[in-house]
């Protein structure tokens, strides 16, 4: 498996970035970061303690349902419901339809690199 590259920008950053690429200002490297977080906040909410040893989970038992994964992990089918499509809009887990309408989970990734810029933030809530 591979390493998921992911960085922490504001929006703004994150927006100035994209339009640079755009403009052909900036270059998208092999290395950079594929999935950006707004907050080292919110990185440690979706990469709880909990939340990783529920991708560890998935990863070592390849459940074939939601279902299935409730029971392994004692969780409530809803709430791994809303935490795994937190998840996959992070690109931290694939959902994949199965038969019947079951959904399976999986991990795509073996770990994540955290690329921190030292440079202060500029955000909204800083000019004000």
């Amino acid at each position: 498996m591979t390493t998921l590259k992911v960085g922490i920008a504001s929006y703004e950053q994150m927006k100035a970035r994209a339009q640079a690429v755009a403009r052909g200002e900036k270059r998208v490297r092999k290395n950079d970061s594929k999935v950006w977080f707004t907050s080292m906040e919110s990185f440690a909410r979706v990469l709880s303690d909990r939340n990783r040893a529920l991708l560890a989970l998935i990863a070592e038992t390849q459940p074939g349902s939601l279902a299935e994964l409730s029971q392994l992990s004692g969780r409530a089918r809803s709430n791994l419901s809303r935490t795994l499509k937190t998840m996959e809009r992070y690109g931290l887990v694939q959902l994949r339809k199965g038969l019947g309408g079951t959904v399976a989970p999986r991990v795509p990734y073996s770990g994540v690199d955290l690329a921190v810029s030292l440079e202060p933030r500029v955000d909204a809530t800083a000019r004000e």
